[in-house]
């Protein structure tokens, strides 16, 4: 069996291939939050760092960020999962519906 190398020209041609394709998204869809800052100490209490946050900021993430990724390749993606009923689950909903439209 031969290992075909890829190319540019083939990586292209693979995720061009997206374009237009409906594809559906099954899976855990998460919301991941990053907290941005400083550490400047240590604690005393336990050895872990004291972060002074400048900003926090949320991303798709599990199954959700596959549907974003197919997204950017120009697929349509349609994400199926279980939600709570709460305010991360608002969140995670807007962040859907702002990459995926009407999900």
């Amino acid at each position: 069996m031969s290992m075909n190398k890829l190319t540019r020209e083939r990586a292209a041609a693979l995720t061009g291939a997206f374009a237009g394709k409906r594809i559906v998204v099954l899976g855990d869809v998460m919301l991941d939050e990053f907290i941005w800052g400083r550490v400047r100490r240590i604690s005393p209490e336990a050895p872990v760092p004291v972060v002074e946050v400048d900003r926090q900021t949320l991303a798709l993430g599990g199954a959700g960020n596959v549907a974003s990724n197919l997204v950017a390749l120009g697929a349509s993606a349609i994400p199926i999962g279980v939600l709570g009923n709460d305010l991360d689950a608002e969140r995670l909903c807007s962040r859907v519906r702002n990459v995926c439209g009407n999900a």
